[in-house]
């Protein structure tokens, strides 16, 4: 009955939104704010699975914990992201799957990275105004243990980038393999060979901090939200020298930052779960604590759900920033970034919109105050092949090398035998970009033997291959969702295969040309989601059912990927 009072009373409220105003805010429950009635729970509000993984998609972690959140549904979404081109930026500043996003500066360059779990590898970015962004390198390209095709959802979770004596340090645990590392003099590489630190299972988080005097420890927390644990390290970072000693214990306390700042340890962490949650920042004199802690950044009255877990960053002018992520289910875990300032020792992060002394994520903000020349733009999508493949590309677990060939501005992949496309080794991904725009790849299959398939690829809660089937000689252009296929129309031995996408609505509509020209629809728009922890990503497939030992190749030209960012209009 309550609920349903609770029910009629929103109902009530929208409709009179609607007739006196286009936009509205109701909160649900009586809680303080990012603690509404439906928060499962106060600890562990994120349910572990027994193996660590996630079969299906991220909300099966999130423990639905969007369920009670406040939503404006009548002011229409504004899709806005990154550099404006007039001295501002719209947030997201990276509207693609960024997810656990963390930023150094050094000197005058700042560096990111993020999660990529069963993806390979971890990416490293580069910018000159923390704005506009380009990716240097991928820190790996494999992971022992990870050639099958059935590690979904683990892989890297939450890295922390560093920087020490000369050298930049990462970290990140998987949730069943353990605690690794590697370090380069360059950003941009070479980078070592993964070094296993520990093998354990159920950490997440690390994040290692030296102090002036060379001491040096891990920060990390446990899988499934907390408790926070401080660990001595070795100076080279490759050795924990204790079991560790617990220093917070929170609501879903992770994504552990340390640093040092005006002779304070900070500790900076999300709490409250991917979708709802809030940025907690703490400060001790002793690394161990006690912290004095304070909720610094929370969704409040905006639009902007679960904005924690992120980079405290300065400029050299002592500008502070704070990056973060926001879950929006088929786009993954966007990238936003606010402005900071310092008040009695804690960071104000945002805008305090609602006057609770909490800061709340901005949408259209200043470009930092640094000097640069940098031009609007985001990271690479497109990719003619002429210089290998791009450094945006990813493979979903670890690719057969030997089956990939890039050449004469030409991808080859020969086919590998899988019973499925979600089992299908070498695709080639890489994450959909802003709210809207195309996807084209120019696909010879003439070298295909009876069934070959291979194609477009849209890959998330679902796996969805577009593309071309050899049936006995005949070309079908089809779809094949979660392994279920669909003759289109028939095809080619070349053919042109084409994505567009709308993220407010996450629908992919599929289109295919046999002259590169003309494009028809083919059949209707699929909707898509989260998947595994990622965002839905697009890619490149090419496998077959067959148990033939024909080695039959599938090749791949102009990949096209059109994005709604300023700088592609």
């Amino acid at each position: 009955m309550r609920h349903l009072t609770m029910a009629m009373v929103l109902a009530g409220i929208a409709a009179t939104a609607s007739a006196t105003t286009p936009a509205t805010f109701a909160r649900v429950g009586n809680a303080t704010e990012s603690e509404q009635e439906f928060f499962p729970g106060t600890h562990r509000a994120r349910p572990v699975l027994g193996a660590y993984t996630n079969d299906t998609e991220m909300g099966l972690f999130a423990g639905g914990q969007d369920i009670g959140s406040s939503t404006d549904k009548f002011t229409p979404f504004d899709t806005r992201w990154g550099d404006m081109g007039d001295g501002t930026f719209a947030n997201p500043v990276l509207a693609a799957d960024y997810s656990d996003p963390d930023v150094i500066r050094v000197g005058d360059k700042y560096y990111m990275t993020c999660s990529e779990f069963h993806y390979m590898g971890i990416p490293i970015l580069v910018s000159d105004d923390m704005v506009n962004w380009e990716i240097l390198t991928q820190v790996y390209t494999s992971i022992d243990g990870y050639d099958s095709m059935n590690r979904y959802g683990e892989g890297s979770w939450a890295p922390a980038l560093r920087y020490h004596d000369g050298r930049f340090y990462l970290y990140f645990c998987t949730p069943n393999d353990g605690l690794f590392m590697t370090t380069a003099a360059d950003a941009g590489g070479p980078w070592e060979p993964l070094y296993k630190v520990k093998e354990v299972g159920g950490w997440e988080d690390p994040c290692p901090i030296w102090d002036n005097e060379g001491n040096a420890w891990l920060g990390r927390s446990q899988l499934g939200g907390g408790p926070i644990i401080i660990h001595r390290m070795s100076a080279d970072g490759k050795t924990l020298l204790d079991d560790g000693k617990e220093v917070y214990n929170g609501p879903t306390a992770e994504g552990t930052k340390l640093f040092i700042k005006d002779g304070y340890f900070y500790l900076s962490i999300p709490e409250g779960g991917v979708g709802t949650g809030w940025q907690t920042v703490g400060r001790a004199k002793d690394i161990y604590g006690p912290y004095d802690t304070r909720r610094v950044l929370e969704q409040g009255a905006t639009r902007v759900n679960g904005p924690h877990q992120g980079a405290l960053v300065d400029t050299p002018d002592g500008e502070w920033w704070f990056y973060h992520f926001q879950s929006t289910g088929a786009l993954g875990r966007v990238t936003h970034l606010q402005p900071v300032s310092w008040v009695d020792g804690f960071p104000v992060i945002g805008e305090d919109y609602d006057g609770n002394g909490i800061g709340e994520p901005m949408k259209i903000v200043a470009k930092p105050a640094i000097a640069s020349g940098t031009e609007p733009h985001t990271v690479a999508t497109s990719d003619n092949f002429d210089n290998g493949l791009g450094k945006q590309w990813q493979f979903n677990h670890n690719p057969d090398m030997s089956r990939i060939a890039v050449s004469d501005g030409h991808l080859a992949i020969t086919l590998s035998t899988a019973t499925m496309l979600r089992n299908a080794p070498n695709m080639l991904t890489q994450k959909i970009m802003g709210y809207s725009g195309t996807v084209t790849v120019k696909v010879d299959v003439s070298n295909l033997a009876h069934d070959g398939r291979a194609g477009l690829l849209c890959i998330g809660n679902k796996t969805v291959g577009f593309g071309i089937r050899n049936t006995y000689g005949t070309m079908l252009i089809c779809t094949d969702t979660n392994n279920t296929i669909k003759a289109i129309a028939r095809g080619e031995n070349t053919v042109w295969l084409r994505f567009t996408y709308d993220m407010t609505t996450s629908t992919v509509q599929p289109w295919y040309s046999l002259d590169g020209e003309e494009y028809k629809k083919a059949g209707d728009a699929f909707e898509m989601s989260d998947g595994d922890w990622k965002g839905a990503r697009f890619g490149l497939y090419a496998f077959t059912k067959s148990s033939t030992e024909e080695s039959t190749v599938a090749i791949f030209d102009d990949f096209e990927y059109i994005t709604d960012h300023i700088s592609h209009k």
